[in-house]
């Protein structure tokens, strides 16, 4: 099962919103077989699991034990369901990881394998499993994205400086550049992590301030959905985020806008209830995780409701010595790790309310 996991590591975000599923096959200790989710629309990891067997240990596959980390399928979706494949091959002895959480499957995989009269044996590293998509256990568990709150803030805790810093530090203001906080590798990683998440956040005042492209330029990977809160409309063409070059979602109370290509407006109202507001927006638009880039009021917003699974926090070297203060955590944090000079603090929300 941990080779299941290890290979489902190489299509986790090409899969979305698929999970990325591991699959080997196992005879008499020793794999013939192994495969993980190709990308979405592709075949699943059971599918590339068996196609892998040689031709020479394909009369093996029916008396092998084939492990996989998540519940095979049921359904028809863009591909058959693996269920049949399993069957139509004659695979005995099947080991799951954990159930599936999407309703179309829900367990109706093992009970289909079982009425076929197949030895299934489910719970396997089960947490370990469910840890590895959590993107998709939360999707369908708690009907919202997973949510990863990510900032820089200086070593004194302010997450950005004055308007009048910014000013005396040249042209900053004018030409729309951030004042960065990190060194290069750690704004490298950020752009890794934008590319393993469906979605990314962005409050006004960021967009007004940085002129962000919040893309993945300087890294290889998918450009996650942007997603900008843009009450009254502040947010005009020239900005980068419009440049109708990556799907962006503009989150407002306006009216007067019409949907382009990758470019959508959700009305929505800026109240109490805005957190809950954008995560229902983006589960209508199936997008499995977001991470927040915002400044401290959109930061302090999910924090606020309790509404974040995660946060990774950097902490540079740079000294503001005034400025916007960065956004308090009462979580403890659960990994420290130092990047040059930056520290990178990752935080879990284990107490995150179920009903969310």
């Amino acid at each position: 099962m941990q080779r299941c996991l290890e290979l489902a590591k190489n299509g986790l975000r090409e899969a979305m919103p698929n999970p990325s599923v591991g699959a080997v096959l196992v005879y008499e200790n020793r794999i013939i077989g192994e495969g993980h989710t190709s990308a979405f629309g592709g075949a699943h990891g059971e599918v590339n699991c068996i196609n892998s067997v040689s031709e020479q240990d394909r009369h093996l596959i029916p008396k092998a034990t084939l492990y996989v980390s998540l519940e095979p399928c049921s359904h028809y979706g863009k591909t058959p369901p693996c269920c049949d494949l399993i069957i139509r091959y004659k695979i005995q002895n099947i080991v799951i990881g954990t159930a599936d959480p999407n309703e179309k499957v829900a367990g109706n995989g093992i009970r289909k394998l079982q009425e076929a009269e197949k030895t299934v044996i489910v719970g396997v590293l089960e947490k370990e499993c469910r840890e590895f998509n959590r993107r998709f256990f939360t999707f369908h568990e708690k009907k919202r994205p997973y949510v990863i709150l990510k900032w820089a803030e200086t070593s004194d805790g302010f997450l950005a400086p004055l308007a009048a810093l910014r000013q005396a530090q040249g042209d900053t203001i004018s030409d729309k550049k951030p004042v960065w906080i990190t060194n290069t590798y750690s704004r490298q990683l950020v752009h890794k992590w934008r590319s393993e998440e469906m979605a990314i956040l962005a409050g006004t005042q960021t967009v007004l301030d940085d002129n962000p492209q919040l893309d993945v330029r300087t890294w290889t990977g998918t450009n996650p959905v942007r997603v900008i809160l843009d009450r009254n409309g502040r947010i005009d063409d020239s900005y980068s985020v419009k440049n109708h070059k990556i799907k962006t979602i503009i989150l407002t109370e306006k009216t007067n806008f019409h949907n382009l290509e990758n470019l959508l407006f959700e009305v929505v109202t800026f109240d109490a209830n805005l957190p809950y507001t954008i995560m229902d927006v983006l589960y209508r638009h199936n997008l499995q995780s977001v991470i927040i880039e915002g400044g401290l009021q959109t930061l302090q917003t999910f924090i606020t409701a309790n509404l974040w699974d995660e946060a990774r926090v950097f902490k540079g070297s740079v000294v503001f010595g005034d400025g916007i203060k960065a956004p308090q955590l009462t979580a403890e944090s659960t990994q420290k790790k130092a990047i040059i000079n930056d520290e990178l603090i990752i935080y879990r929300n284990y107490g995150q309310r179920n009903n969310i």
